[in-house]
């Protein structure tokens, strides 16, 4: 969102002007950020914060997003290899006219993420093929029409053992909590709160070296979402900011490793990791769900 005058076009999209549309809604919202940040709390800028237009091109993204980690549940099983995986989500990416935005990002060289058992995130497909109780996730973030989509979901490879079952479930969870109590006005902390909540009592740990992240236009940008409960003030949830809920979730220490190639993160005692993700909307009333 663009800063805008009095008597510019308001940037919702209608054809009102600015000061008889919007302008005493974002005085207001500015109004109540201004008392967060009078007690030392930061708060987004303007330009965090999404138009509805911008809103519903990140719901497009996200939906196809969705759409491909969904066709992935009747493709997945014993004997595939995550390189396959990774063909499958690219054609479906391409053939639906986006762009698969992990491919070059920084230099990763796939068009997603395929985080097998011990593997926290960021792993790189690769000739390795699924085993019967493997549990595997898959992160995939579309590109479309210039607005980012970012999700990820766990799958079973066959038969699980009931502890890889557990974690995937306690994982999903977390997530659950985490976005129930996304509400406007109220610090970013509450959602690691709530993650820690739901993963210690199950006996499990939060990683905290990855967090989740503001979305739009941009891949990564603030604010930054920690899945723990941090011991310092978090950004101001305001509506019209949008950002990824993302806990990762270890069976054993919350600590990983990165290896060698710079991207795939490993639990540090080889114990298993899951991880569920949504990209989210702050509301007046809440929280919208952009890729559900």
């Amino acid at each position: 969102m663009k800063k805008v005058s009095r008597n510019d076009p308001c940037w919702c999209g209608s054809t009102e002007k600015y000061k008889k549309c919007h302008l005493e809604y974002d005085q207001d919202r500015q109004r109540k950020l201004s008392v967060f940040a009078q007690r030392g709390y930061p708060v987004p800028d303007i330009g965090l914060l999404k138009t509805g237009a911008d809103i519903e091109g990140i719901r497009k993204s996200g939906q196809l997003t969705k759409s491909i980690l969904d066709a992935l549940s009747g493709f997945i099983q014993p004997g595939i290899s995550t390189d396959a995986i990774n063909e499958f989500v690219h054609e479906m990416t391409i053939k639906n006219h986006a762009i698969p935005a992990p491919l070059n990002y920084k230099g990763f060289p796939k068009s997603c993420c395929t985080s097998v058992n011990e593997v926290i995130c960021h792993g790189i497909p690769s000739d390795r093929r699924l085993l019967e109780g493997d549990i595997v996730n898959v992160d995939v973030t579309c590109i479309l029409n210039g607005y980012y989509g970012d999700s990820c979901r766990m799958y079973e490879v066959g038969k699980v053992s009931e502890r890889a079952r557990r974690l995937s479930d306690v994982s999903k969870a977390c997530l659950d909590a985490a976005i129930s109590v996304v509400q406007p006005y109220l610090p970013i902390s509450v959602i690691g709160e709530a993650i820690e909540k739901v993963a210690h009592e199950a006996g499990f740990s939060v990683v905290r070296d990855f967090v989740g992240h503001g979305i739009g236009q941009i891949f990564h940008q603030s604010p930054y979402v920690p899945h723990f409960k941090p011991d310092y003030r978090t950004m101001i949830m305001a509506p019209g900011m949008v950002f990824t809920i993302e806990p990762m979730i270890n069976e054993g220490k919350w600590q990983s490793k990165v290896l060698a190639d710079g991207w795939t993160a490993e639990t540090i005692d080889g114990k298993l990791s899951a991880q569920w993700e949504h990209t989210v909307a702050v509301t007046d009333q809440g929280v919208d769900v952009l890729t559900a």
